[in-house]
């Protein structure tokens, strides 16, 4: 799967040196005489926080800091790494098939095997995939809390039975809808078929209009697609159904970065673990709230988050 929301070009769809003493200044001064590290950034709500992430951190170890956040699609911020003109950003592991041409290949529907694949096949153009959240952001269905309680409904099995029972109205992308990833990937797998009455298909992928619709039950709809990470989730009382059979394609977000610029600087890699260790599901929803249901800015979020669960160097 690869949507327009994740990967923005496919057709078919995603500091100031502070208290670091005598030694951090030198290092600061010893860090200026080279390139900044360019941080960018798609122009996602996600991309931008975990991108603020990691700009923060290399400005705490004393590094020189280019911010580019909000660079735009990925087709943009892809290139601009493997050009050099930008040296690290947040990238999806799920992508990695559409970077191979290979979305058939089920290594895909796998945390370990699609991270292990995108991180061999990109050795090769010269980037390294640091450590990555154990949170996947793929395309998922979430349903009206009320019905789940009622129905019991928890997993795309139990969705599937639901709709079935002629339970489920479903608010979705015409992409979601149509793409042999998505919608149809999750029926072949559960063993069900949504009748297109029981569909209202919108043009765009905004996840924030489905899963309201869903919540509130507009015109009817009591299920919604989502990303396994909306900030809406945390806000609206929707059930998201789990995918055990791993119907979808992987997503989880990684630092990517340069690999000459790693081999300079290798303390890097541990201080980004340290963080993107934290990121689980749950945490990057919260996350995202702030910054679409709050309005709080990225940035900030980002930067109280390290501070305040002691991830800064």
């Amino acid at each position: 799967m690869l949507s327009v929301a994740k990967c923005g070009w496919y057709p078919t769809r995603r500091g100031a040196l502070r208290g670091l003493g005598l030694l951090g200044l030198v290092a600061g001064r010893g860090a200026r005489a080279e390139a900044p590290f360019v941080v960018a950034s798609k122009s996602d709500t996600e991309g931008t926080l975990t991108g603020a992430m990691i700009a923060e951190i290399l400005a705490r170890l004393g590094l020189p800091v280019e911010r580019r956040l909000g660079l735009g699609p990925t087709l943009i911020v892809r290139t601009s790494l493997l050009s050099g003109e930008v040296t690290i950003y947040p990238e999806y592991t799920g992508n990695g098939a559409f970077f191979t041409a290979t979305e058939t290949d089920p290594v895909w529907k796998s945390p370990q095997s699609a991270f292990e694949t995108i991180r061999r096949r990109d050795a090769e153009r010269g980037l390294v995939w640091l450590e990555r959240a154990p949170a996947n952001n793929t395309w998922l269905i979430a349903v009206n809390g009320d019905l789940a309680r009622r129905e019991r409904l928890a997993t795309m099995s139990d969705f599937a039975g639901a709709v079935r029972r002629g339970l489920i109205r479903l608010a979705a992308s015409t992409e979601f809808v149509e793409s042999p990833a998505a919608l149809p990937s999750f029926e072949a797998a559960y063993g069900f078929s949504l009748a297109l009455d029981d569909i209202i298909s919108l043009p765009g992928g905004d996840t924030a209009v489905t899963a309201r619709a869903a919540a509130q039950g507009i015109s009817g709809v009591n299920a919604g697609m989502v990303y396994g990470t909306d900030g809406a989730l945390s806000a609206l009382d929707l059930t998201v159904m789990s995918d055990p059979l791993n119907a979808q394609i992987v997503y989880e977000v990684a630092p990517v970065i340069r690999a000459d610029a790693l081999a300079r600087h290798p303390e890097i890699g541990p201080a980004l673990a340290r963080v993107f260790a934290t990121l689980d599901a749950p945490t990057l929803r919260r996350l995202n709230a702030r910054i679409t249901v709050e309005g709080e800015v990225a940035e900030a979020v980002a930067a109280r988050y390290l501070s305040e669960n002691g991830l800064l160097p």
